[in-house]
């Protein structure tokens, strides 16, 4: 499986510097579902396929604690290197085995991960480490991308749709879920209180460079440089080829606003 892609040390270093930065709207969506349903502690966080830490950092200002939880060292490596908050730790363990005590953290979180995951056993994971009042939070963003740049918006969303048309040939089975905004995660949350909120609007600022950086952190097309190496480097050249000529004498210059919709699954543990 691609999964096995998150633990190269190269990959990581792509991912922690490209991959989209974390969406503030998230973070305060769950923050609110979490002030909704009146929780009674911020003790402890817990952010399940936390990755490079990019959803566990922002969560540290508002628990006393929060743990990030990976199966990838590499990735964990990045996490670590990035921050030296006191309050934040990091830990190597799987999303369905996870070691912490019964009822002992008041949220648990998982950002573009669920779908790497056996959802039935990491929701029953989530649920037996919540503490009553407990909340659980897991969200992605849609694969599809819309680019506004002055005139030049319908031509630049065009590329970003020839690039996820060609990577997505490469893509796994997991991508079901993506493209379904995680309707069967919000189905396998076994608790009466839950709510599925999707299309949430998120825009990010990125030049050229960042695009193009951005594609490379995408697993799809890391699996397509693995298979076809020759194929692959000279699609990404043909991409910023494109975006330059669109662009002109502004490609180096040019900061252009990418929005996604983002999706999350929330639960409240009575």
């Amino acid at each position: 499986m691609a999964v096995h892609l998150f633990k190269n040390e190269e990959f990581s270093s792509v991912y922690n510097k490209y991959m989209l930065p974390a969406a503030n709207e998230v973070i305060s969506l769950i923050l609110s579902y979490m002030e909704e349903k009146k929780c009674k502690s911020y003790d402890m966080a817990v952010d399940i396929g936390c990755g490079t830490g990019r959803y566990t950092l922002p969560l540290a200002p508002h628990f006393q604690k929060v743990l990030g939880v990976d199966i990838s060292e590499s990735q964990l490596d990045e996490a670590k290197r990035s921050t030296s908050l006191e309050n934040v730790t990091y830990q190597v363990s799987s999303a369905e085995n996870l070691t912490l005590e019964d009822a002992s953290v008041d949220l648990v979180t998982a950002g573009l991960a669920v779908h790497w995951f056996d959802v039935d056993k990491f929701v029953h994971e989530a649920v037996r480490v919540l503490k009553p009042n407990g909340c659980l939070a897991v969200h992605a963003f849609y694969p599809i991308y819309t680019i506004d740049y002055k005139d030049y918006s319908e031509m630049l969303t065009a590329i970003m749709k020839e690039m996820i048309d060609t990577t997505f040939k490469y893509a796994d089975g997991n991508n079901e879920l993506l493209l379904s905004q995680y309707k069967d995660v919000f189905n396998a949350v076994p608790l009466q209180e839950k709510q599925w909120v999707t299309d949430i609007p998120v825009a990010f600022e990125l030049s050229v460079e960042g695009v193009i950086g951005f594609i490379q952190s995408i697993y799809m097309y890391q699996d397509f440089l693995k298979k076809d190496q020759d194929e692959a480097t000279r699609f990404l050249r043909y991409i910023e080829q494109r975006f330059r000529e669109v662009l002109g004498e502004e490609s180096d210059s040019a900061i252009m606003n990418v929005q996604v919709k983002h999706y999350c699954v929330l639960a409240c543990k009575s």
